[in-house]
C-alpha cells in the first residue's frame, strides 16, 4: 500500500535533510520502491540528440535528492550509453535506489539493427554488461524486454532464476508481455512485475493485464504514462518531430490525430484546474488512483518537469473524480495507432 515514510538522507552534495517519500510496494514481493520512477530512457535515446552526459548524471541525481528510488533502463537504450549514464550517476547511493533494466534485443555491430533475442546464452551475455555498464553487482528488477516468440517463455524465466540464485539478479520483470506469458513465465519464476504503456490515452491494460496482474500479485510499471509527452498538454496539433525522435513515425502523433486527440488534452486541463494543478501531474495521479501497486516511471531531461511530476503523487483523485473522469473520457475519440504497423504486435 501507499505510505509515506520520513527519510533523513544526506544528498550527493553532501547537504543531509529530512524529506518526505511515498512508498509503493511492487504486487506481492518485498520490492518497495518510491511511488514514481524516473524513466531515463529519453535521455539517450528516442527522443532526439542524447542529452549531455553531464547533464543527464545531475538531473538523476537530483531525482534522488528529491526522493526518487526506482530508476528505470535497457541496454538497448542507446544502445548502451543509457545504462552507463544511469551507472555513473546511481554509484554513490547504490545502496539506497534500486535500479531496472532490460534484455531482449541483439544489436548489430553498427548500432542502428535491432533483433529480439532471448536465447540464454545471449541473456547472460546481457545481464554481464549491465552489470559492468551499471556499476554494480547486482540488478534489483530485471526485464525481459520484449518477448521473444523463438525462445519458449519459461527457459527465459530459468534463466533469470538460475541469475537470482547466483546474486547478479534480484527480481524478475517482463514488458509487454501477454496475459498467458506472465502465467507461463510466473509459473517458473515469480514475477515481481510487468512494464507496459499505460495511460490515460491508452487503457487496453486494463482489459485482461490488469486483472491478471492482481489475481497474481504482481505490480505494474506503466510507461509512457504522459503520452510521450503529449498529455502534459505542451504538444500543439501542429507539432513535427526529426527522424531522431521516435514519435516522428507513431501514428498517434501524425497531424490529423494531434488534431483529433487535443479533445483529451481539453479534458485533463479542465481537471488540473479545478485541482490547482497541471495537465501532467492529473496524468500521474490517475494512475495513482488506479491501484496500490502500480508505480508510473516518467521520463524527462528536464529539471522542472522532474518536481513537476512528482508532484502528481501528491493529487488525490477520490472516487468521484475517477467516476466523472471515466464518463468524460467515455465522449471523448482517440486516433491513431500507438506503435507503426511493423512493431504493433511485437512481443505479445
Amino acid at each position: 500500500l501507499v505510505h509515506i515514510r520520513k527519510l533523513a538522507y544526506c544528498s550527493l552534495n553532501a547537504k543531509c535533510r529530512e524529506i518526505e517519500m511515498h512508498k509503493r510496494t511492487l504486487g506481492n514481493s518485498s520490492l518497495e520502491v518510491s511511488a514514481l520512477g524516473l524513466g531515463c530512457m529519453g535521455l539517450s535515446h528516442g527522443y532526439g540528440p542524447a542529452t549531455d552526459t553531464q547533464q543527464a548524471i545531475s538531473l538523476i541525481r537530483s531525482a534522488v535528492d528529491r526522493g526518487v528510488t526506482f530508476f528505470d533502463t535497457a541496454e538497448f537504450y542507446g544502445p548502451y550509453l543509457n545504462e552507463q549514464v544511469v551507472g555513473e550517476a546511481l554509484a554513490p547511493v547504490r545502496d539506497q535506489i534500486v535500479i531496472a533494466t532490460k534484455f531482449g534485443f541483439a544489436v548489430g555491430a553498427d548500432n542502428t539493427k535491432q533483433t529480439l533475442d532471448s536465447r540464454p546464452e545471449r541473456i547472460r551475455l546481457a545481464v554481464e554488461g549491465s552489470l559492468r555498464r551499471l556499476k554494480t553487482d547486482y540488478i534489483d528488477l530485471l526485464y525481459q524486454h520484449r518477448v521473444d516468440p523463438d525462445v519458449p517463455i519459461e527457459d527465459v524465466a530459468g534463466v533469470v532464476k538460475d541469475l537470482i540464485g547466483e546474486g547478479k539478479v534480484k527480481h524478475f520483470g517482463l514488458s509487454e508481455a501477454g496475459a498467458q506469458t506472465i502465467r507461463r513465465a510466473h509459473a517458473v519464476q515469480p514475477v515481481t512485475a510487468l512494464q507496459s504503456e499505460y495511460s490515460l490515452w491508452w487503457r487496453e491494460p486494463e482489459k485482461e493485464i490488469l486483472p491478471t496482474l492482481w489475481e497474481l500479485g504482481i505490480g505494474f510499471v506503466p510507461f509512457s504514462p504522459l503520452g510521450k509527452g503529449f498529455l502534459t498538454g505542451t504538444v500543439s496539433a501542429e507539432a513535427t518531430y526529426g527522424s531522431d525522435d521516435f514519435r516522428s513515425v507513431v501514428p498517434r502523433f501524425s497531424q490529423s490525430a494531434l488534431q483529433t486527440n487535443q479533445g483529451l488534452v481539453v479534458l485533463i486541463r479542465q481537471i488540473a484546474a479545478q485541482k490547482q494543478a497541471t495537465p501532467a501531474q492529473i496524468a500521474l495521479a490517475w494512475l495513482l488512483a488506479q491501484t496500490p501497486w502500480i508505480v508510473p516511471i516518467p521520463g524527462t531531461t528536464k529539471l522542472h518537469r522532474l518536481e513537476e511530476n512528482l508532484g502528481g503523487a501528491d493529487i488525490t483523485l477520490d472516487a468521484d473524480d475517477l467516476k466523472a473522469i471515466d464518463v468524460a473520457l467515455a465522449q471523448i475519440r482517440i486516433e491513431g495507432e500507438r506503435y507503426p504497423e511493423s512493431l504493433k504486435e511485437r512481443g505479445r
